[in-house]
């Protein structure tokens, strides 16, 4: 069987780890890199340092990327640099019929996403957006239950979900903390929770109203030490009196606690050009929130309870789906920096005229509860033939989550909930009046 071959665009830390390494060692015989894109040529440098095989592989600067289409011929295009520039390289790739893997979020805003589902309609390739926790077996389980129909229909479900001050922390200090990069965290990082609830319930979300805040960082966030801008923890004269670094610090030595998105190799103040990852987190061009409580309205009729904190003593989620049936409860407490003993994982099911039965999942290993392996094998070797759900999101699940994520900041903002469909139709009016054309969700 022949290679599929592949050019990536954005050689970043997710990128390394998530794609080219499996690729190399786990799926080698079916995949085959022939092109590298990136604004900055040391992260080529580096990516041929921890992957000396991909040495003399041809290497782009993003004006180049027709170049490097037609050049290197590929069959897909992955897409994992900063979420602001994945739309121009999806809509590239679909405009070529190619397939496009993308990191999530899939875009930054409404208008991008209008970009993506417009040049998906037109093509012959396919977009699939790697929303991994759909992948969990704890996640997929839930899944079977709901299609099992032992909950019935799905009314309402409440999520809360707790980032600790190590993980939350690590947003503020690199390019996350700047709206104009990540669309902020409730497209960032929600995006994975609204995807998880949009597909666990199949329903399409359609409104939504929330509240957030700047509470824990940003220049007057209650820890910071000094009001003084500019600063990195890497040469910060202040640091021993910041809570944030001393909490996994110590003064002779610090200490780095496991953590797939922020304990890397590439992770070094001199390692890129024009960036550094220890970016103060009380600096004053923050411009996102850490704080949300939002309520979505579904097609048909469910209602999601939905908070995200960034600064929490313990990392993890606590879920409950409720249906005309009965209810699904699930929490889970990510053990790798919980100060305190952590249980099993479950499942509890209560159906609505019985006891409760507690469901045990068998883990997997691997990053985002043994979700990143299952979406690989699915990514590379095609669905599993012994699933019977759909289970990887194309491009209409990464706009609904992105629609989503956006009406959720927007709404805070202004006060008043945000109709999805009104951030597609504000997209669809300024491409109308460039004279472009149109797409629903």
């Amino acid at each position: 069987m022949a290679k599929k071959k592949y050019v990536i665009c954005g050689v970043s830390t997710r990128a390394n780890g998530m794609f080219i390494r499996p690729m190399l060692e786990t799926f080698h015989q079916h995949c085959e890199i022939v092109g590298l894109l990136d604004a900055d040529p040391s992260r080529f440098a580096n990516c041929f340092r921890k992957f000396p095989a991909l040495t003399g592989t041809p290497v782009y600067a993003p004006a180049q990327f027709e170049q490097m289409i037609q050049e290197t011929n590929p069959d897909a295009v992955i897409v994992a640099g900063v979420d602001y520039t994945h739309a121009d390289y999806i809509v590239g790739g679909l405009q070529h019929h190619l397939d496009v893997i993308s990191e999530k979020p899939m875009v930054t805003t409404g208008a991008d996403c209008k970009r993506v589902l417009d040049a998906q309609q037109n093509s012959r390739g396919k977009l699939h957006v790697t929303f991994n926790y759909r992948y969990s077996p704890i996640h997929t389980r839930i899944k079977e239950l709901i299609l099992e129909g032992r909950i019935g229909r799905v009314t309402s479900v409440d999520l809360n979900w707790y980032i600790d001050t190590y993980h939350g922390a690590s947003y503020f200090k690199r390019w996350n903390r700047k709206r104009s990069n990540s669309g902020g965290l409730s497209i960032h990082k929600s995006t994975h929770h609204f995807d998880l609830v949009n597909w666990w319930i199949g329903q399409k979300p359609l409104e939504a109203f929330a509240y957030g805040a700047l509470n824990y960082f940003g220049p007057d966030g209650e820890f910071n030490p000094v009001k003084e801008d500019g600063r990195h923890c890497g040469t910060c004269r202040v640091k021993p009196s910041c809570a944030y670094f001393m909490r996994w610090s110590s003064r002779s030595k610090e200490v780095v606690p496991p953590d797939d998105h922020v304990n890397a190799v590439d992770i070094k103040p001199d390692n890129f050009t024009g960036y550094r990852p220890d970016g103060c987190i009380f600096d004053s061009e923050i411009d996102i929130e850490d704080t949300y409580a939002a309520v979505v309205k579904y097609d048909k009729g469910a209602m999601l309870s939905y908070s995200v904190n960034f600064s929490v003593p313990y990392e993890g989620y606590r879920l409950a789906i409720n249906g005309t049936k009965g209810r699904i409860e699930t929490k889970e407490i990510m053990s790798g920096r919980a100060a305190f003993h952590v249980p099993e994982q479950t499942i509890d099911y209560f159906p609505l005229f019985g006891g409760k039965e507690t469901i045990h999942v068998v883990p997997k290993a691997g990053g985002h509860g043994g979700g990143d392996p299952l979406i690989l094998e699915d990514l590379f070797l095609g669905p599993d033939p012994l699933r019977q759900y759909d289970i990887m999101a194309g491009a209409e699940a990464g706009a609904l989550a992105v629609l989503t994520g956006e009406a959720v900041w927007k709404s805070a903002a202004a006060n008043q909930p945000i109709r999805l469909s009104d951030l597609l139709i504000e997209s669809e009016l300024a491409e109308v009046s460039r004279g472009g054309g149109s797409h629903r969700v």
